[in-house]
């Protein structure tokens, strides 16, 4: 007979599903706040640039919940985010003698 030991509830299950649920928020709440021409655009940053992507996604849900975004921002608003939030590139200058 063999006797499998008593289920107990698994910490890594539980946060998994925690994540998920907090990650099908967050594109529900993207859902409302981008038109669909601009969550295809973060959808296509989110695969080169995943960083950046989370970045927006969180300045938008934070602008959307302190009441400065009330309505769907669309792609050309959004192209004005992402210029805003992307680090400026370093310019190196080198000098040869």
């Amino acid at each position: 007979m063999s006797s499998s030991p008593p289920q107990q509830p698994n910490g890594d299950e539980a946060k998994r599903r925690e994540a998920e649920a907090a990650a099908a928020m967050r594109q529900r709440a993207l859902t409302v706040l981008l038109e669909p021409s601009a969550r295809q655009r973060l959808a296509n940053i989110r695969i080169v640039k995943p960083e950046l992507a989370a970045a927006v996604e969180n300045y938008l849900i934070s602008a959307a919940s302190s009441g400065r975004l009330n309505r769907a921002l669309t792609d050309e608003e959004l192209k004005q985010v992402l210029l805003g939030l992307q680090q400026p590139k370093k310019d190196f200058k080198i000098n040869r003698r």
